[in-house]
């Protein structure tokens, strides 16, 4: 099974005056086409840290990243922006939605940046908002949606350019428990149904326990997740 992330001896620290603080120390990961991976830890160990890291939005101390071959550092932040719309999705806790525009337009954004059409574009966000079940909702705007709706919309959004990867910074965090057990389905059916792989940061352990691989950030490394999930 091919590799979709790999994280090789990577590491961050960050510098506060003549204090170096490190987040992240020589950490290693191995993430498969379509596998449902979960990462738990305490607040303030560097979960998003790693995320930001593992999508190019950060750049390391050292080490590499690699996203179905490319190492993200070795692109240019022009050839890194680019690569990153076409193949990293992000989900976050509080969806980041533009609130001026409609669901439709949210999730069209990526293919207009891409260089789609506006045709091409909503045709495309349309499918999408029908495989997350907001066919609709799609002229609503964030501000009309519940928060179950809005993260659906934030989902299709990270979705509508098939990236391989989907990063999920706490997808469930902000909702109540019924909400996201209905998320969480959404994102294993997408799973099955696209391929996709999505690595799931969260404190939520039950959430956890439902992926297909658990890991705990500790001391900056990854390690299996086994006592909490079982």
């Amino acid at each position: 099974m091919s590799s979709v992330l790999q994280c090789i001896n990577l590491a961050k620290s960050y510098q506060q005056g003549k204090n170096e603080t490190p987040v992240l120390s020589d950490l290693e990961l191995d993430v498969k086409r379509g596998e449902l991976l979960a990462i738990v830890g305490s607040s303030g160990c560097g979960k998003s840290t790693f995320l930001h890291l593992a999508g190019g939005l950060d750049i390391p101390s050292k080490g590499q990243v690699l996203i179905q071959g490319t190492d993200l550092f070795s692109l240019s932040d022009k050839e890194k922006a680019k690569f990153r719309n076409q193949n990293v999705g992000f989900i976050y806790q509080f969806h980041h939605l533009m609130m001026e525009f409609s669901a439709l337009e949210n999730v069209a954004m990526p293919l207009m940046i891409a260089g789609e059409s506006a045709k091409v574009a909503q045709d495309k966000a349309k499918a999408m908002l029908e495989k997350v079940g907001l066919t609709h909702r799609i002229s609503h705007r964030p501000s009309e949606l519940s928060g179950g709706e809005r993260q659906r919309v934030a989902i299709a959004r990270a979705l509508v350019t098939n990236p391989a990867l989907v990063l999920a910074d706490e997808p469930t965090g902000n909702l109540d428990f019924d909400t996201a057990q209905q998320i969480y389905q959404l994102i294993k059916s997408l799973n099955e149904s696209l391929n996709i792989s999505f690595v799931v940061v969260t404190h939520d352990l039950s959430l956890a326990a439902k992926m297909d691989r658990q890991l705990r950030l500790d001391h900056g490394k990854l390690a299996p997740l086994v006592a909490e999930v079982k």
